[in-house]
């Protein structure tokens, strides 16, 4: 009877034991698969390319530099191209997209800002209040997994643990597909709808006519908008807050701004009070342009975060102006400037 009980447990504990080393080898070969294996090189490449030619732009100014930080709304409504020579600065603009974490997107920055350095935020409302499980899995959780181990390794561990169960069964079968699409030379009809991406990191060519389709939507479109008090406890609000803790301590100066937004259908100011108060009571500075970043629809390419490229450079212009008359930030990088000139006023109409 005795014998019989041993025999027993003996067995159960070498059923666990098959069962603990079985799901240790599934564990790992689903890490090497994804880590090493499938990739999305039309989903995630076009974003992971983006982001790495926009650093490796800034890497190569010596000079101190005026960089854009937002999601979308930085290319679309922004232009460097324009921005550059009216402030006699070199500009990148280093936006992506909503939803590139912003704790991933400061990471990537910090390496290739410097001393004398100028970072503009126009923030989306959407990436002050984005959650942190948000944060956690998005599209940069997958790319660092596959691509970018080391900044991976630089961020906090529950973002290890997010970036390995970033993957799905939907990412295992499209990966081959897009493999597949890649090497047959496939062409991305993106560039055609939505325009592509310039020297700068600006995106070009959303012109007026091309947005002739989408304007039935954007006409309709309901801009909902976060409350103040959302905005002062969001998780996105404190990774800006940390970035700009960080900013300081390296003496590059950070400028929130205000995003793009419909004319009839502005933000509540007690957001806006919140959202300059994020940069103005942690040492930074802020900059509201004089129509308070508002268009009219007709503005719009496809979204309340992106400008037609007419009105990005209308946009433009108007902050350069701004900057300019901003002496102090503007003024440290090119004490000879003048600086002292009021900006335009500008009033949105349709």
């Amino acid at each position: 009877m005795t014998r019989s009980r041993v025999t027993a447990s003996q067995a159960k504990q070498s059923s666990s034991r098959w069962l603990i080393h079985s799901c240790l080898a599934s564990l790992l070969s689903y890490a090497l698969a994804f880590g090493l294996l499938f990739d999305r090189p039309l989903a995630f490449g076009l974003l992971r390319a983006q982001i790495d030619t926009k650093l490796e732009h800034a890497a190569m100014i010596e000079v101190p530099k005026l960089v854009i930080l937002a999601g979308s709304n930085g290319p679309y409504s922004h232009r460097c191209e324009i921005i550059e020579p009216l402030l006699r600065m070199r500009c990148v603009n280093g936006g992506v997209a909503v939803g590139i974490g912003l704790d991933y997107l400061f990471a990537r920055w910090q390496s290739y800002l410097h001393r004398g350095d100028i970072v503009y935020m126009p923030m989306e409302e959407a990436q002050y209040v984005r959650t942190r499980a948000a944060t956690d899995v998005g599209p940069d959780a997958a790319i660092m997994f596959r691509h970018d181990w080391r900044t991976l390794a630089a961020l906090s561990p529950d973002r290890w643990f997010a970036g390995l169960f970033a993957f799905d069964l939907r990412f295992a079968l499209m990966a081959p597909t897009e493999a597949f699409l890649q090497m047959a030379h496939f062409r991305d009809p993106r560039p055609d709808v939505t325009g592509t991406m310039n020297t700068w990191g600006d995106h070009v060519g959303h012109t007026a006519e091309r947005a002739t389709p989408n304007q039935a939507i954007v006409a309709s479109l309901p801009r909902g908008h976060a409350e103040a008090e959302q905005i002062r406890s969001g998780y996105g609000t404190s990774l800006i807050v940390s970035f700009v803790h960080w900013a300081n301590a390296h003496g590059v100066r950070v400028i929130g701004g205000l995003p793009t937004e419909f004319a009839d259908h502005p933000m509540p100011e007690a957001t806006q009070e919140a959202i300059q108060s994020v940069y103005l009571t942690n040492g930074a500075d802020f900059v509201v342009l004089p129509n308070f970043s508002r268009y009219p629809r007709s503005a719009f390419f496809d979204s309340g975060d992106h400008l037609n490229e007419a009105w990005q450079a209308v946009h433009s212009r108007l902050l350069a102006e701004q900057l300019r008359s901003h002496r102090a930030p503007i003024a440290a990088a090119h004490p000879d400037d003048p600086t002292d000139r009021p900006a335009p006023r500008n009033t949105p109409t349709d």
